[in-house]
């Protein structure tokens, strides 16, 4: 730190810890509250209990926290091969081609992802790529939306990655095969983990692009927070939010233990 008494550090820290609580740990504090109020009259929550909690984990809600699940699986499973074999590819492309790939994969984070709804909507809503009214179209969306952020993942882990490793492995006679399964997949475990935790995380949020493209029979747990707070329904959608955000740490944790064990390989 740039601060070097104890006081003005004391002070820095201080002004960090309520910025955290107000800007982060606040708002998430008040969705909880809200997942147990049965009402908010005053200034604090009343009639605390888990009938909010218990409605969002059953029926439809509990179908759309499945459909979430299932979207960001995919989603994640898609975008962390295609950047990965992007990441992999464009290493041994020529300097301008390397830089021609990072923008057409960044291009999605860098506009309004109703507009990649729109777009996806409108690609695939006829023949010969007819997904328009199905699941496909909303993982397609999902899938363009967090391919950015795989790509990145594995783009910066590979730029990190000693070359000596494939070089004393093509040394002892390793075809090219070998050498990607063998020595370049095992030592990017880590940053496969990363991509894919992020991924899963960005899709289970994501709720722009998903209104624009999804069936009626394929809708993820945002859409119908969404849905709740448009009627009025604030309770059950802070208990649907604060459910959405357990099942996402849930899955980061998991994947977390995963890339942990895989850096210690």
């Amino acid at each position: 730190m740039l601060v070097w008494t104890g006081r003005g550090r004391a002070v820095v820290l201080a002004v960090f810890a309520v910025v955290v609580l107000v800007v982060f740990a606040a708002p998430i504090a008040t969705v909880v509250a809200a997942a147990l109020a049965d009402s908010w009259t005053g200034p604090f929550p009343s009639n605390l209990g888990t009938a909010n909690l218990e409605r969002s984990l059953s029926g439809e809600q509990l179908a759309s926290l499945s459909v979430s699940v299932q979207t960001a699986l995919s989603a994640g499973a898609v975008s962390l091969v295609l950047g990965t074999w992007a990441a992999l590819a464009g290493r041994e492309a020529p300097r301008w081609w390397r830089k021609l790939t990072d923008a057409v994969f960044h291009l999605p984070v860098a506009v309004p992802s109703v507009a990649i709804g729109l777009g996806v909507l409108i690609a695939f809503n006829e023949q010969p790529l007819l997904l328009g009214g199905t699941t496909w179209i909303v993982i397609v969306a999902h899938s363009v939306l967090v391919l950015a952020y795989a790509f990145s993942a594995v783009s910066a882990a590979l730029e990190r990655l000693d070359p000596a490793y494939r070089q004393a492995a093509e040394s002892l006679g390793a075809g090219p095969v070998r050498v990607l399964c063998q020595v370049t997949l095992p030592l990017l475990l880590p940053a496969l983990g990363a991509a894919a935790g992020l991924a899963i995380a960005l899709s289970m949020g994501e709720l722009g692009a998903t209104i624009m493209v999804y069936p009626a029979t394929w809708k993820t747990l945002p859409v119908s927070i969404f849905a709740l707070t448009d009627r009025g329904e604030v309770f059950d959608a802070a208990a649907g939010t604060t459910v959405l955000v357990l099942v996402t740490l849930l899955a980061l944790i998991l994947l977390g233990r995963i890339k942990g064990r895989a850096a210690l390989r």
